[in-house]
């Protein structure tokens, strides 16, 4: 028997870690990520400080900082989310991590929470970028739609 995953090895879909605006990578406000140095992919303005689990997958990294966390889908996609910019400056200040390094997770499943307010009134910009770091691995990257999006929409498809 073949499953639909079988089928569909060769197409990858992406999940919003973040309910919020999802922007072009290149109108994220730090040039590592918006000249796709880091790799492809978009941006978020969040409006609320939660982030899930974009596809079943892995925790690979966590940054003691608790603001970036690092994802290896089971399909292999290795993507970052990294929470406001220049947020390692905190120290760990005003996230929450909910799982660990190594830990599995299941798409939608709660990652980390961060106070949206508290970092907006210290002065940081919550822009929250999502990219495939290991973007050199796939044929082609194809971003959905710009706009509004809840937490577990399609963000992106990609090509194995």
């Amino acid at each position: 028997m073949i499953t639909d995953e079988k089928i569909n090895a060769d197409v990858i879909t992406i999940h919003s870690p973040i309910t919020g605006e999802m922007i072009p990578l290149s109108e994220v406000k730090d040039e590592a990520f918006s000249t796709g140095m880091l790799g492809n992919g978009v941006g978020f303005e969040p409006l609320e400080g939660k982030v899930v689990a974009p596809f079943d997958g892995e925790v690979v990294s966590i940054f003691p900082t608790k603001h970036a966390i690092g994802l290896r889908s089971d399909s292999g996609v290795e993507l970052l989310i990294h929470v406001g910019l220049n947020t390692v400056e905190l120290g760990g200040t005003y996230f929450d991590l909910i799982v660990k390094q190594g830990d599995h997770v299941k798409q939608g499943q709660m990652l980390l929470k961060f106070d949206i307010e508290s970092l907006r009134s210290a002065g940081y910009v919550t822009q929250t970028p999502v990219v495939v770091t290991n973007t050199g691995d796939f044929k082609e990257i194809i971003i959905k739609t710009i706009g509004a999006k809840t937490a577990n929409d399609e963000i992106f498809t990609i090509k194995a």
